[in-house]
This record gives C-alpha cells, sequence and structure tokens, in this order.
C-alpha cells in the first residue's frame, strides 16, 4: 500500500474516532478543548407554545401585553437575567440587524428557577422598548406569512452597569464575558385582514411594574 495513502488513512481513522466519541457522550465534537460550555435553560409560558402562533393579546392590536414566562435549569452562578425581543423578518434601516421590539436587564434571579408574571417585570429590572420601558409586541401586518418573533433569555453571572438609554449593541457588549446560560422562545405573528400599515397598530401598553 502507498505510504502516503496510508498515513491518510491512519489520519481519517483517529478523526472519525474523535467525532464518534463526541457524539457518544452525547455533544458534538469538541476543538481547543473548549466546546460551547453554555448551559441550556427550560423557558415556558401559557401565552402560546413554542413556535406557535402568538394571540392578539400580546401584540400591538391587543394592547402588548408582556407574556410570562418560567424559567428554570438556571445555573447557580446566575445572578441576574436579561431579556431581548425582536422581529428576524425585519431589515431595519435597511441593514442587516432585524426590529428589535424590547430588551430588560438586570432581572433578579436566585436559585435555579425565575417566575415572571405577565404584564409586569420583577423589582429592580431595567426596560427599554420601541416607545420608552413598556413591553412592545409584535405588529407585523397582514400578509401571506407570519414574522418571527423571538424571546432571547441570558443568565448571567453578576447584574449590569447600564444606564436605562442603553441600545441593543451596549447591552450585548455589557454581557461579554458574563453569560452562563441562554434560551430562546420563538412565536409567529401576522395581522387579521384589514389590520395593519393601513390603520396603524396602537402603539404598546402600560408600562411595566418595577
Amino acid at each position: 500500500m502507498n505510504k502516503r495513502f496510508s498515513t491518510a488513512l491512519v489520519l481519517m481513522a483517529l478523526v472519525a474516532f474523535g467525532v464518534g466519541e463526541a457524539l457518544a457522550q452525547g455533544g458534538p465534537p469538541r476543538r481547543g478543548g473548549g466546546g460551547f460550555g453554555i448551559v441550556p435553560m427550560l423557558v415556558q409560558t401559557d401565552a402560546y407554545p413554542d413556535g406557535g402562533i402568538i394571540p392578539d393579546k400580546y401584540s400591538m392590536y391587543g394592547g402588548s401585553t408582556m407574556p410570562g414566562f418560567k424559567i428554570t435549569a438556571i445555573p447557580d452562578s446566575a445572578k441576574s437575567m436579561a431579556v431581548i425581543f425582536h422581529d428576524l423578518d425585519v431589515a431595519a434601516g435597511n441593514n442587516p440587524e432585524d426590529n428589535l421590539h424590547w430588551m430588560a436587564w438586570n432581572i433578579p434571579v436566585s436559585g435555579t428557577t425565575l417566575t415572571i408574571e405577565e404584564g409586569k417585570l420583577p423589582q429592580g429590572a431595567t426596560s427599554k422598548g420601541m416607545g420608552g420601558a413598556a413591553f412592545m409586541g409584535p405588529g407585523a401586518p397582514y400578509s401571506p406569512r407570519y414574522h418571527h418573533y423571538i424571546f432571547e433569555f441570558y443568565a448571567l453571572s453578576e447584574p449590569l452597569d447600564l444606564p436605562a438609554t442603553a441600545g441593543r449593541p451596549e447591552l450585548l457588549e455589557a454581557m461579554k464575558g458574563k453569560v452562563v446560560a441562554k434560551a430562546a422562545y420563538a412565536g409567529r405573528f401576522r395581522a387579521a385582514e384589514g389590520q395593519g400599515f393601513g390603520g396603524g397598530p396602537p402603539r404598546g401598553g402600560p408600562p411595566p411594574a418595577r
């Protein structure tokens, strides 16, 4: 057998063994000894199923009620939670960045479970939406397809030193090196026929309780 061909076969076998070993352990192959290193959390809500249709109650057309959430499997090292809610199907300002609806940070975490009540945030949290501190729900107009809206939850090792005027870039920058777990919850929305840009949706609901 050609020596060069034989060496190639040995290298391929070693790579295959490494991949197989990693998959047998329940994860993807690791590179550089790091792996992903981010613990997944479980997010639940009674508002709508994960990936399901978002009811009008939680949209701009129904008062923009903030859904309630229960987050479990939070690492013991987490001290606060940040949330980002955005529409994936919009290129804001003709740029790659999608449409941010609302975000919140410094939601206190104590233990491995966090409950966020519908319509309000826990005491001490800071929030910012499209029109102020209030939660801003989906507002996609009627069309042949739905927009996809994502809640992203970040468990952080410490609270963030951010002013209430901070934007998403500042929030993402402040979270660097502090994320100990992450999870997402998705929903789909489009306005009923006759709603949308024609009459303009109502803008937001009351600000969340502090």
